[in-house]
């Protein structure tokens, strides 16, 4: 009977909207990314035949297809659980993630099956480093005898664990300080020994220590400081390893006052601490080939030394000189990265910007180890900086190297956030990894498609111009009319289920019968702006945020809101206005403004446009840090934005915009936060202006809502505002239940450590009034609570560690919660209109209902449409990584606990059933993996039956949604030529029978 009931309810809401197979692709489309790539030395990309690996920001580790630039497969790594190094051997890969390190796992590189999970530590037992994956590293070993892959695993810092390849813990070696004094951080191991490298702590600066254990059976064979005198325990020191024959020799390089020493490691660490004399060094690192012997030093000047460590002399020289490698005016700083080449013979790669030559330069130097020789070459290729800002790290083929550079492949990526694979001096792919980190999203309507006149001065013209203008014109009138009579006699119109993307050649900016192709402007942390088109998903622009002044300093841009102020019915075209905070290296915080025409990302702010486009630099609008920030409903759609010291700033600061903006000051109502710790209050302003004391509108306290002490504040999230078709609902016995429609209601999110709860408060921002409040609890003592509010209707989702009574279980719980105005039905207090200082905006009724949920969701959003006729249902991402409708009927906290009565069954009222349905033809997203979503965002189609929406997190997905079917649409089934040809068979049935009626009138009239 159960199965049956959810069946029912599934049928319910599937009659609205389901999605067909042949609609795949059509309606909707899927963009699967990995995020931007990690550049430290541990989880950098590289290159490994024909694959590209990479462990990313977004915790990602995923294999691409040097080739094209697809996505191989990817593994999505909890928020938990960090990844901190991986490595490849043969045909696997493996990885170290979790707090210092704490899992290993090992996927096939071909199809990415996870072929071995192993938990090394306790994740509660994983030290904290800076950086977080500092004492951690990963060795992959082969037996040739056995014929068998090996493990070993540096952990914490202080503990080294060997394991075979089916997963089998060999041994285990703790250091006996604990990391309390010595933390290792490089690995070194051959078939007998295994070297531990790392900094000791002495009195007044660090030491190497270096401890030797039995690769075979972890005991402890010598464990000594090396006499060193580095200052500060992020210095770099270099342990690089080179094999002659079955032996490998190891030798440890560091920086001690600008001298470089080594010092080569036995077994026994009785060696002895050599100087290389008469050279002074600024820094060295590893650029790759450490286990090759060669690793990289940079002299005070800026000329860059490639050091060779031979095992068979005992001796480290340099081979190569990069003598122009200081950063100048003429040119950047360089990337240098190693690779071996086919022959197995060293290759490094360098990587400039050239201002001289406004290119990249790639060179290639080609090292001969048995001869003894090397030899450098390059060439320029064309990497646009304007679009892509600058590269942060360089990944080097060194197999694709030959005698020519025709086949060089390098893979960069830029500190947009873009990845590039070149191939000599052509970009073969490029993948925007940044969309997988949008912070901020909005829709903007494109415009109609119009005929631009093909003559500017039509006055002047004289009869046979504009002869010959109009019948240019009129070319196309014989296959418009031709179309037209096919679409009339076929009824080839455009259906909803078509896709919306452009099908004419010049692919103009325009939009479709329906409004569903617009444009997706979307703001990214690396500094860049994107415009999607949201019928296909395809980039149709993006620029770069400039840093202003901040550029000679270094900083970063960071989104945080933004606004639509110009739409396609304004003159200006549509526009867009993104809010930002520019943290500078120098800890400076600004607010700085971008505004750009939607259809090409052009600065609205410039009255001529450089062709090629600079860098898009914006408006330095706050010399601080911003509050909150909040567009206006008025004319000029006037931003608005609180300084740190509660100042109203204007956005355009023009005397319209100030104008109209003193006339909203009186209706204007903000409530934020304190930031106290132990003293959270939430506090509500209003605007004045006292021109003693500032020149701007002052926002002043008028109300505080105390909250107990050690209450966290996590989110104040504002009414879903939309048009409102109904002001009330009709019960079956006719009466009314009129819906509490108060403009200004505000939702609040609170955590509560010391009792593991959850807060959510719904308050009047007016007068803070406490509308609705509820505690639940908090799992794991987080509060992981997704809400939303929109017209009278609150949804919230929590998961429910606790057992509250008998039959309750654990589970992920659904709350839905409307409000109404008075006391029951037909009691109206024209909440919408009502003063909020008035008693009767308390007077309101809640209907509360809890339903259970197979999974745990990330993000909600309710649906949104024209003009708010069509049911509003809650689309929500789940944990399953992917998209679902909610139908809002389902949600009704009405339903009654037992068999509907008549009324009720007229209300399309159903029994209740506290679980919610697990139904796939709920399933906006079918069988895409839409993974880590944040945020949907909701929009109205020129259709009111239809809401279009965009997800973003790690992956992107758009579709449209129909919640009450297309009841403004005619079906596709509908018989067009049925119709006509019924109409034209009336016509003629009445053109026959006309004269037939008038003679019969004509001779009734004559016999009467």
């Amino acid at each position: 009977m159960c199965c049956l009931r959810q069946l029912f309810l599934v049928s319910l809401g599937v009659t609205a909207w389901a999605l067909h197979e042949s609609d795949v692709g059509m309606v909707d489309w899927n963009t699967k990314l990995i995020g931007v790539p990690h550049d430290s030395p541990h989880t950098a990309p590289v290159f490994h035949g024909d694959y590209v690996l990479a462990a990313t920001n977004n915790n990602v580790l995923a294999a691409l297809n040097a080739t094209d630039g697809s996505i191989v497969w990817r593994s999505i790594y909890d928020a938990e659980d960090p990844i901190m190094a991986f490595s490849h051997h043969d045909n696997s890969v493996s990885s170290l993630s979790g707090p210092g390190g704490s899992t290993l796992r090992t996927y096939d590189l071909e199809t990415g099956h996870l072929i071995l999970e192993k938990q090394l530590h306790n994740p509660v037992d994983g030290r904290l480093h800076e950086p977080q994956n500092l004492g951690i590293s990963l060795l992959r070993s082969t037996n040739l005898s056995l014929n068998s892959t090996a493990y070993f695993a540096l952990t914490n810092g202080d503990s080294v664990t060997h394991l075979d390849e089916t997963g089998d813990t060999l041994w285990t070696w703790n250091s006996p300080d604990q990391g309390s004094l010595v933390l290792y951080s490089h690995l070194i191991a051959d078939p007998s020994t295994v070297y531990l490298v790392g900094l000791a702590k002495s009195f007044a600066s660090y030491t190497l220590h270096v401890t030797t254990l039995s690769a075979t059976t972890g005991e402890l064979i010598a464990s000594v400081n090396i006499p060193a005198n580095i200052k500060d325990e992020r210095s770099k020191f270099v342990a690089v390893s080179s094999q002659t024959g079955p032996t490998t020799t190891t030798c440890v390089n560091w920086l001690e006052d600008g001298a470089l020493k080594a010092a080569i490691l036995t077994p026994d660490l009785k060696g002895q601490v050599m100087a290389l004399p008469g050279v002074r060094y600024d820094r060295i690192s590893d650029f790759g080939l450490s286990t090759n012997g060669q690793f990289l030093a940079i002299k005070e000047g800026g000329a860059a030394h490639v050091m060779h460590f031979d095992a068979q002399a005992y001796s480290l020289r340099p081979i190569w000189e990069f003598g122009d490698a200081a950063p100048s005016q003429v040119q950047s700083d360089s990337h240098f990265v190693g690779s071996l080449g086919r022959d197995g013979q060293p290759r490094v790669a360098r990587v400039y910007w050239s201002n001289a030559h406004n290119k990249a330069i790639h060179q290639t130097l080609a090292i001969n180890l048995s001869e003894g020789k090397a030899s450098a070459s390059g060439f320029a290729f064309p990497f646009q900086t304007l679009d892509h800002g600058v590269v942060r790290h360089v990944a080097f083929d060194g197999s694709s190297t030959g005698e020519t550079h025709e086949n060089t492949r390098m893979l960069l990526t830029t500190t947009t956030g873009s990845i590039q694979l070149w191939q000599h001096d052509k970009m073969r792919w490029v993948r925007e990894e940044a969309l997988a980190s949008i912070q901020v999203a909005e829709f903007v309507e494109l415009p109609e498609k119009k005929v631009v006149m093909s003559h500017a001065i039509v006055d002047e013209e004289g009869y046979f111009e504009r002869l010959q203008r109009q019948l240019s014109d009129a070319k196309n009138l014989p296959q418009y009319l031709a179309n037209f009579a096919r679409r009339f006699a076929t009824g080839s119109y455009a259906t909803v289920t078509t896709s919306a993307a452009s099908s004419s050649d010049e692919d103009t900016l325009t939009r479709d019968a329906f409004g569903f192709r617009q444009i997706i402007v979307a703001a990214t942390p690396y500094g860049k702006l994107f415009g999607i088109d949201s019928s296909n998903g395809r980039v149709l622009w993006s620029r770069v945020l400039g840093l202003g002044w901040a550029a000679k300093v270094g900083g970063t841009i960071f989104p945080t809101k933004m606004f639509v102020t110009r739409t396609v019915s304004d003159p200006e075209g549509p526009q867009i206005v993104l809010v930002t905070q520019r943290r500078a290296d120098n800890s400076l915080v600004d607010t700085v403004l971008f505004h750009v025409n939607a259809l090409t990302g052009d600065d609205v702010r410039e009255e001529h446009q450089s062709i090629p486009r600079d860098v898009l630099q914006g408006l330095d609008a706050v010399m601080g840090p911003l509050v909150d920030v909040f567009m206006l409903p008025n004319e000029n759609r006037t931003i608005v934005m609180l300084d740190e010291y509660l100042q109203a700033r204007l956005y355009p600061d023009t005397p319209s915009a100030q104008a109209e903006f003193e006339s909203f000051v009186p209706s204007i109502h903000l409530a934020l936060r304190t930031d106290v710790p132990g003293q959270r209050q939430i506090l509500g302003h209003q605007l004045t202006l006292n021109l003693e004391l500032s020149q701007f509108y002052v926002a002043y306290p008028t109300w505080s809502l105390s909250l107990p002490p050690k209450e966290e504040i996590r989110a104040i999230i504002p009414n879903t505002r939309g048009p409102v078709a109904s002001i009330g609902k009709v019960l079956g016995n006719r009466m009314t239940l009129y819906k509490y429609l108060n403009p200004h209601l505000t939702l609040v999110l609170t955590s509560f450590p010391p009792s593991s709860t959850c807060g959510i408060y719904v308050l009047d921002v007016i007068k803070g009034s406490i509308i609705y409040h509820a505690s639940v609890p908090a799992a794991g003592g987080v509060c992981d609570v997704q809400a939303t509010l929109t017209e009278n209707w609150l949804v919230y989702h929590y998961f429910d560690d606790e057992f509250s009574g008998t039959g309750q279980s654990k589970g992920y719980r659904v709350i839905s919660v409307e409000f109404y105005e008075g006391d029951g039905p037909d009691d109206k207090t024209k909440s919408s209109e009502l003063s909020s200082y008035s008693n009767k905006t308390l007077h309101i009724s809640a209907y509360e209902q809890s339903f259970i949920m197979p999974y745990g969701i990330t993000a909600i959003s309710p649906t949104l449409t024209k003009f708010g006729v069509s049911t509003k249902d809650i689309i929500v991402a789940n944990r399953k990584n992917s998209i679902q409708s909610i139908p809002r009927r389902l949600l009704n906290p009405r339903r009654p606990k037992h068999k509907p009565t008549s009324e009720e069954q007229e209300e399309m009222l159903v029994q209740y059933d506290a679980v919610l349905p697990d139904d796939a033809r709920l399933v906006l997203s079918h069988n895409y993996e839409v993974a880590n979503v944040r945020r949907i965002v909701t929009s109205p189609s020129l259709l009111e039956s239809t809401s279009l929406v965009f997800v973003y997190g790690l992956d992107l997905f758009f579709t449209r949604i129909a919640p009450s079917g297309t009841f403004d649409v005619l079906s596709e089934n509908f018989n067009k030529v049925q119709l006509v040809l019924t109409v034209a068979g009336l016509g003629i049935a009445i053109m026959v029978t006309k004269p037939m009626v008038r003679r019969k009138w004509l001779r009734e009239r004559w016999y009467q």
